[in-house]
């Protein structure tokens, strides 16, 4: 069996797998974002571990966890996480999702005018990088303690292990890497007042970084057994689907959004805000357009607007009778926005609100304008070159029949969901973990694509309406952008 453990933003999930790569069994544990400023977001690195502990104890009273063979981590890219030279946590770890740093993205920018060129990627507040210089310009005491900066499912590598590691594709969400040869940059890191000394060893995906700790090992009557490199979320999550070869494509429909494409080598396009890393397998990178903000805008609707289960909304929504032409069109900027408009001053609106507007209509808006912003990704991706033979869609928000043929529609294509789609990050976690420990095996045989579920093709009416609605959506932005 292999363990994959995946690090969400709002919690952790904990998939058991077996030499089939079947999904035996799962545990979770949520926690909380902090958010004390505008455009800030933080979590106490300490509530990883406590989830990591409680997902555990659930999964061990149910599965025999001593047949476990190996440990894959994935989890939540760029989060800033600061040690001590005694390894005490410095201050909150800044999340992907934080919009602080913007001066220090442009400072960046000029500090190393070759960034771009180097890492592949604008430099954006997402980042980390432009976090360790924002916590050096405005924390300078805190700076002063930084002994090592680790990403957040490298921060539970290190309780799990006592070793300091990370893999490529979460390294390469840094902007201190070079993507292209797959190594730390001593100039960027210069740039922000580190040296390599202050980062984790890298690895590839698959390969092994330690053994996990007598001590955590005995906790749930395990063995001591490989935890391997990972990936970072949407790295695994491709793997997890069986997408590790130029053509394929995937549609992640998680807490932030993503369309992740397999490339043929390195290949780059900074000027559209699309995100080029190193997957999480060797010799291979991908092109990911990003938007900040995407199954979280229905649980946001669902908690302060609606105020109903999201389940409730979306059972609603299916027995619903949409007037799609005069819904109110939603900008889901709520936590500003990556590609293509790296504005993290970007915030979320309806507009065309009437007394007929009703819950249902509101609760569709909402997925829609979450998939015109899909679109407007998707488009500059594959403008950068790179197209994809089929997408196919996980993450949580993949759960709705209604938002996949929503998709379908708006994209003007159709999309696949398979098997076993919202367990996404966690299950390529435990994939990684099998091909450093099953080395007689192909890549394919360990990484297949889960069963096809449904395809989902565009229905042509829908599909020429939301291209008027998409266009009304963009011009929005445009107009609202100079009032954020």
């Amino acid at each position: 069996m292999f363990l994959g453990v995946d690090l969400g933003t709002s919690g952790i999930k904990i998939v058991l797998t077996n030499t089939d790569g079947e999904i035996i069994d799962s545990a979770s544990s949520s926690f909380d974002v902090s958010r004390p400023h505008p455009l800030w977001s933080e979590q106490n690195p300490q509530d990883w571990w406590t989830g990591f502990c409680e997902a555990m104890d659930i999964l061990s009273k149910k599965q025999p966890l001593e047949k476990v063979q190996a440990i894959g981590l994935a989890g939540q890219m760029h989060g800033a996480t600061l040690l001590d030279t005694q390894q005490n946590i410095i201050r909150p770890a800044i999340l992907w999702n934080d919009g602080r740093c913007e001066a220090e993205c442009k400072a960046l920018e000029k500090l190393v005018p070759e960034v771009q060129k180097i890492t592949g990627n604008i430099v954006m507040p997402g980042f980390t990088a432009p976090k360790l210089l924002w916590v050096k310009n405005h924390e300078a005491d805190n700076f002063a303690k930084v002994d090592k900066v680790l990403l957040p499912k490298d921060y539970l590598r290190y309780l799990m292990t006592g070793d300091f590691a990370s893999d490529m594709s979460d390294a390469a969400g840094t902007m201190w890497l070079d993507v292209s040869s797959r190594q730390w940059h001593a100039g960027l890191l210069a740039a922000c007042g580190l040296s390599e000394a202050n980062m984790p060893k890298l690895y590839e995906g698959s390969e092994i970084t330690g053994n996990l700790s007598a001590d955590v090992a005995a906790r749930w009557n395990m063995q001591t057994v490989p935890v391997v490199a990972g990936g970072g979320d949407n790295a695994a999550g491709a793997v997890g689907v069986g997408i590790v070869k130029p053509g394929q494509a995937m549609l992640s429909l998680g807490t932030s959004g993503v369309y992740f494409a397999v490339t043929d080598g390195f290949k780059a396009n900074p000027e559209s805000a699309v995100h080029s890393f190193c997957h999480a397998l060797p010799n291979t990178w991908h092109l990911m357009s990003v938007m900040l903000s995407a199954a979280s805008c229905l649980q946001w609707y669902a908690e302060s607007i609606a105020q109903k289960p999201v389940a409730e909304l979306l059972k609603e929504l299916d027995e619903a009778d949409i007037d799609i032409a005069n819904a109110p069109i939603f900008l889901p900027y709520l936590s500003g926005e990556r590609t293509p408009h790296n504005n993290p001053m970007a915030t979320g609106s309806f507009f065309g609100l009437t007394h007929s507007t009703d819950q249902a209509s509101l609760t569709h808006s909402v997925l829609e304008g979450v998939s015109f912003a899909f679109a407007d990704g998707i488009e500059c991706l594959h403008n950068s070159g790179v197209d994809a033979d089929e997408i196919t869609l996980i993450g949580g928000g993949a759960k709705s029949v209604y938002w996949r043929q929503l998709l379908a529609d708006v994209l003007n294509r159709s999309v696949n969901y398979r098997k076993g789609g919202d367990v996404g990050p966690g299950l390529g976690a435990a994939r990684l973990a099998q091909i450093a420990i099953d080395t007689d095996k192909k890549l394919e045989q360990i990484c297949p694509q889960p069963d096809l579920e449904a395809v989902f093709e565009p229905n042509n009416t829908n599909a020429i309406l939301y291209a008027k609605r998409r266009e009304k959506f963009k011009q929005l932005y445009k107009q609202l952008a100079p009032l954020f």
